[in-house]
């Protein structure tokens, strides 16, 4: 009887390593494909309440609340599942991944600004947007210096010196 309850153990036992070794290597590969990406990076907040944690989980206390969805930030730096990132503001914290989107967004620094309906100085504004104002990025060529943006249905051109949101150097097709 004491060898078959052994038996039995030692099945169980080793059923259980085997599909914690597995689950290890999925966590492993979930971590590695996060990694690829590259770090800072753009994007912007999923939802209109977004809390900013002084640090990386849940028992960490909330420094901030957002309350502007498609505000673009910057993330800096990644814990498993948690997103340390950077406003327009500089101002700094981690949320979970859960709250970002991929959405690339920008606001708009300065003073109000016009948007040109080519990528030239001197061309024809279409609309002004007001400091502040988000809207969406839609491209940025060649590193031209510009780039084409979305706001309220309305397409035009913009510097990049003229908003956050897009790196210098920054080509976006």
């Amino acid at each position: 009887m004491t060898t078959f309850f052994n038996r039995v153990f030692l099945a169980l036992f080793l059923y259980f390593i085997i599909h914690l070794t597995a689950l290890h290597k999925l966590g492993s590969s979930v971590t590695a494909q996060e990694a690829s990406l590259p770090l800072p990076r753009f994007v912007s907040l999923r939802g209109d309440q977004v809390r900013l944690r002084t640090g990386p989980g849940v028992q960490y206390p909330i420094e901030w609340i957002y309350q502007r969805q498609y505000l673009p930030v910057e993330i800096i730096a990644e814990y498993r599942t948690w997103r340390k990132i950077r406003d327009w503001q500089s101002t700094q914290g981690w949320v979970h991944q859960s709250m970002l989107s991929g959405r690339r967004t920008i606001i708009i620094t300065g003073k109000r600004r016009s948007l040109r309906s080519n990528a030239n100085a001197k061309s024809a504004p279409v609309a002004e947007i007001e400091v502040n104002a988000i809207a969406d990025l839609k491209k940025c060529p060649n590193e031209s210096g510009w780039c084409l943006v979305e706001a309220k249905n309305i397409n035009g051109w913009l510097r990049k010196v003229e908003f956050w949101g897009a790196y210098r150097d920054e080509t976006l097709q």
